[in-house]
């Protein structure tokens, strides 16, 4: 008598398992942008709960990418933004690990809306951006780690810099690997806003002026300018004097205001602000590139 209430409770255990149909699979596709397999083997696992299947898939992104901390994301998209009003200014990267991945419309189309959340929510720092809600559901961090789960790459935000300014301008390089915003005093026109900010695409500056050199960067560059002087074979009472000198060149090619102008040699950043508006100069920039 036992076997027959045996076969029936097995029956009904099974009966209570819901069927996953192609279009529940399908959905959970569309909202999560997860493989089919994926999706299917989450709805099983959860017993067609799409919340839990959710959860399902960004556990298995985050295990995803535990397993690729080792792994270097040296590919991805940098952008550079301003608000409405051109107070504010970002540049942000968000990092992959290869160039096929960097160049898809919908990873493009993700960083493009990170670094929108980023800016409208005025985040101060990487951590800042990873606790803001990417939609009403999930946070950017968790974003990531679905996004991980998805694509089976490491993903990550590998760059965050903000200013602030009076007037900011911001400049994307063709190909998203290379980005920059630059801050005034004033305000000005786009164009010579923008001219500014090609130059420090194209020159790269590693500060705005002289005093805006590092301490350790100066000590840096002078003691191998000493170097190459010694190896030159000049005096060591002459030593100083000429490093003194290779510093100035090293003003000039690598602070901003003391660049070249590349549209015009004849004048330099800074002249060529002073020629548009006498007090107008650069405050601050961020510029950042791959690799």
């Amino acid at each position: 008598m036992d076997w027959p209430l045996f076969f029936k409770y097995k029956s009904n255990k099974h009966s209570e398992k819901m069927a996953i149909t192609a279009a529940d699979v399908n959905k959970l596709r569309q909202q999560t942008g997860a493989g089919m397999m994926d999706c299917k083997k989450a709805l099983e696992e959860s017993n067609g709960d799409f919340e839990q299947a959710v959860d399902f898939l960004r556990k298995k992104g985050a295990k995803v990418a535990a397993n690729r901390q080792d792994r270097d994301a040296k590919e991805g998209v940098v952008l550079a933004k301003t608000t409405a009003n051109g107070k504010q200014g970002i540049v942000i990267s968000v990092n992959c690990e290869t160039d096929f991945v960097a160049k898809n419309a919908d990873f493009i189309q993700f960083a493009e809306t990170v670094a929108n959340i980023a800016l409208d929510k005025n985040a101060a720092s990487i951590d800042a951006i990873k606790a803001l809600p990417f939609d009403n559901n999930i946070t950017i961090g968790d974003k990531f780690m679905e996004q991980v789960g998805k694509i089976g790459e490491k993903i990550d935000i590998g760059y965050f810099g903000k200013i602030e300014a009076e007037k900011t301008v911001a400049y994307n390089h063709p190909g998203n690997r290379l980005a920059v915003v630059v801050g005034f005093n004033k305000n000005l026109s786009d164009d010579d806003a923008k001219n500014v900010a090609m130059q420090t695409a194209a020159m790269a500056p590693v500060a705005v002026d002289k005093d805006d050199v590092s301490t350790e960067m100066l000590e840096r560059e002078l003691e191998i300018a000493r170097e190459q002087i010694r190896q030159e074979g000049k005096p060591e009472d002459m030593v100083e004097k000429i490093a003194q000198g290779k510093i100035a060149k090293f003003y000039k090619e690598s602070t901003l205001l003391n660049q070249e102008y590349i549209k015009d040699n004849k004048l330099s950043i800074r002249q060529y602000l002073q020629g548009i508006e006498k007090d107008l100069t650069v405050t601050a920039f961020k510029r950042y590139s791959l690799a």
